[in-house]
């Protein structure tokens, strides 16, 4: 029977497995304004909890935990959501989630640890996945490529595992501080929104609802129940798990209507799904 921390861990994952589908209903808000207003949302609704649990001192954190935290957070979702803007939402959310094989590619390097050839098989299986994406969409060198969409993706697997591993490394650091990291990740995003993007500001309610449901689930609870799982629950097995995440987005898509199931499609699925269960820890 799973515990409570492990149970909240694939809470999370459930979670990010909609992020890429709400995303897709947020229209053209840029993505450093959406950055900034759905992290706004976690933080603020995670100060308001503090506050009242009379809990704000474990805001004070190690300057390292806050660089982590922050360019983690900041870093992920601010090239996700490009990435969904720049490239077609299913193909650019299966690329993204190779980040669980990148995490047991990742830990092996760790103290301790090393790299087998199954964890090589299963990376290669998984980058074949991504190429199939690429190539069925525009072949070499197409006109509409969207292989800037697909590389700013790949970009986000490598920043959530770097991101998640090295959190491993700080035990220590309570949950509670993940607010303080979405607090200063929504900042960051205000900061750069006006510089690098026009400001449209969603005027349809439909929108805004997409964008609340963000922030309180795969860019707000998600984040807390990730980092309980990842410290005090069954982190192999949640590594295991955390491969059903690309399967799910993929699918709430196809269901919504936001993207097309195709051979192509669940090919690169079930290159990328089974490559990371190849590499997966035994």
């Amino acid at each position: 029977m799973p515990t409570i921390p492990t149970l909240c861990g694939l809470g999370a994952i459930l979670l990010w497995g909609l992020l890429a589908l709400l995303t897709t209903q947020t229209a053209d808000v840029p993505p450093f304004l959406l950055t900034a207003i759905t992290f706004g949302i976690a933080g603020i609704s995670g100060l308001i909890w503090l506050i009242i649990k009379g809990r704000l001192a474990l805001l004070r954190q190690p300057f390292l935990a806050w660089l982590l935290g922050v360019g983690g957070l900041f870093g992920y979702h601010a090239v996700y959501f490009a990435a969904l803007k720049s490239a077609p939402a299913a193909e650019a959310s299966l690329i993204a989630y190779l980040w669980p094989l990148l995490i047991v590619l990742f830990s092996s390097l760790l103290p301790g640890e090393k790299l087998v050839f199954r964890q090589i098989l299963g990376a290669i299986l998984g980058f074949v996945g991504v190429l199939a994406l690429g190539l069925s969409k525009t072949g070499i060198g197409g006109a509409e490529s969207p292989w800037f969409g697909y590389g700013l993706a790949l970009l986000c697997a490598f920043l959530w595992s770097g991101y998640s591993v090295l959190s491993r490394r700080m035990a220590d650091v309570p949950t509670e501080a993940v607010v303080g990291f979405c607090l200063a990740t929504a900042l960051l995003a205000g900061m750069v929104h006006p510089l690098v993007e026009p400001m449209v500001f969603p005027k349809e309610p439909q929108i805004w609802i997409a964008i609340l449901l963000l922030g309180l689930g795969p860019v707000g609870a998600a984040f807390f129940l990730w980092d309980i799982g990842m410290k005090r629950g069954d982190i192999r097995f949640l590594g295991v798990a955390s491969y059903a995440a690309p399967v799910i987005s993929t699918f709430a898509l196809i269901v919504a209507g936001k993207a097309s199931a195709s051979l192509v499609l669940f090919l690169a699925c079930a290159l990328i799904v089974g490559g990371a269960f190849i590499a997966r820890p035994r």
